[in-house]
């Protein structure tokens, strides 16, 4: 099987396609809206910390192990557990996970992508309005646009991971790079930009509080995609000569360099967009970001550059959001199709039909659940709040149950797989690797501390969000 199994062309393929998959909405939005809410360069200064000291150890554990088995997390969790059912639990906990995070985000990269068609098209000023966003997530043009994403990303998927998966990243990452750098320039030369550029870059030590270090975390962990299963299958992909833990740096260095170049182009666009603004007051919500504010911003550089060049940069910036988008669909999707490939025995069509026909169901109904049928809109309450469809999809599987999926991925390469054969799969590519300081790193800190602050992490979310109780303020 394992000979059979289909493999990235190169590693700069790999690379680029593990980077598409952790850079998304969280790296162009979420980390904006939590660094401008968290002290600017306090929050930039943490978040770099835990990439490197939590995230990375993750990532390289994740990689390896996807690698060493072949296969998608369930097979990954039997196959290096000998076929121990808690472990196979485990696993499956990996595969829900991505399957249920894919139909939230489906709906928000249609959103996205009819912001894109609207701006394209000459609407800034309408989108710029406080009744679009309203008007667009309860427009019948969703499901037509739907298809549409659905179909690109069936396209992607079907023809597999290296003519499929790996040429999409190669194009997109390359392309989303050079439109966000264009807009951080442009966004830099506007009036009180260099405000913006002062509270990231220039952190202020005594805005290190709990609450900034507990976002700071949970950003750094969410952002490269830890928990989802993807690392574990995009590591099947790879080739026995390929240097895991050096390609983990690539990747958390290309994520990281998105995060902070969005963060270049977002705050100073808020500081320049409202001179008074005091970032804390912020909506936590990147969604009201992504289509309340940022479309206000675009709009008010009409009175510079004219409504023309306004709108272009308005379609630049949703085109910028949606590659990143579908990067990240592409890959969250690869996952459950994965399994139904490797333990059902479906081929890629097949289990691709499946996928998206379940998907596609429940997308539609989390579609209905953002107000146009009050049952789902208001399905349920917790945490002091009711709860859409939406809502309980997103707090459920995207903030809970990753944080317990790398927990649990921590474990079991600590306890159950054990270092030594971690190091053993990441000399492969890499002969030298156990004699490193990284490597020892790895082994300690998956076995010690990063448990316990991912267990954290996990608890706190759970009490924050269905009990309404913050641990960190």
């Amino acid at each position: 099987m394992s000979e059979q199994r289909e493999h990235f062309g190169s590693r700069m393929g790999f690379i680029l396609a593990a980077a598409g998959s952790a850079v998304g909405i969280g790296n162009l939005v979420g980390f904006p809206v939590n660094a401008a809410k968290n002290g600017g360069g306090a929050f930039l200064l943490m978040y770099a910390i835990f990439v490197i000291v939590i995230c990375l150890p993750v990532m390289i554990a994740e990689m390896a192990v996807g690698r060493k088995a072949a296969k998608n997390p369930v097979g990954a969790y039997s196959v290096l557990s000998e076929n121990d059912s808690k472990w196979r639990l485990a696993g499956l906990l990996s595969i829900i996970t991505p399957f249920m995070i894919a139909v939230f985000y489906t709906v928000l990269t249609v959103w996205i992508f009819v912001y894109l068609v609207l701006s394209v098209t000459g609407n800034l000023d309408y989108i710029a309005s406080a009744a679009a966003l309203g008007d667009v997530i309860s427009s019948p043009y969703l499901f037509l646009s739907m298809i549409v994403v659905a179909a690109l990303v069936r396209f992607i998927l079907v023809s597999g991971v290296k003519d499929g998966i790996e040429k999409t990243a190669k194009i997109m990452m390359p392309a989303l790079f050079v439109m966000l750098i264009l807009l951080v320039i442009f966004v830099l030369t506007l009036d009180n930009a260099m405000a913006g550029v002062e509270y990231y870059l220039i952190p202020d030590l005594d805005k290190i509080t709990p609450k900034v270090v507990s976002n700071a975390l949970s950003q750094a962990f969410f952002s490269l995609s830890l928990g989802m299963g993807i690392l574990i299958t995009y590591g099947s992909y790879i080739s026995k000569d390929t240097d895991i833990a050096g390609s983990a740096k690539l990747v958390a260095i290309t994520d990281t360099s998105v995060a902070f170049i969005a963060g270049l182009m977002v705050l100073p666009a808020i500081f320049s967009f409202n001179p008074s603004v005091n970032p804390g007051e912020l909506s936590d919500s990147g969604v009201s970001l992504i289509f309340s504010y940022l479309p206000k911003i675009f709009l008010a550089l009409q009175s510079t550059v004219g409504y023309f060049f306004a709108s272009a940069i308005a379609s630049i910036f949703f085109l910028l959001v949606f590659f990143a988008a579908i990067t990240s669909l592409v890959s969250i999707i690869e996952v459950p199709v994965s399994y139904l490939m490797d333990e059902k025995k479906q081929t890629r069509k097949k289990a691709l039909n499946t996928m998206f026909l379940w998907a596609g169901l429940l997308a539609l109904l989390t579609t209905l659940s953002a107000g146009m049928v009050d049952f789902l809109t208001s399905l349920t309450s917790y945490g002091g709040k009711s709860k859409s469809l939406f809502d309980l999809i997103t707090d459920m599987f995207y903030d809970t149950i990753l944080p317990l999926n790398g927990l649990l991925i921590c474990l079991f390469v600590s306890y159950r797989w054990k270092s030594q054969k971690l190091n053993e799969e990441l000399s492969k590519g890499n002969p030298n690797f156990s004699k490193t300081f990284l490597a020892k790193y790895t082994n300690f800190a998956l076995a010690t501390f990063i448990p316990i602050v991912v267990g954290v992490i996990f608890i706190d979310t759970v009490a924050r969000t269905y009990f309404g109780y913050n641990f960190f303020g």
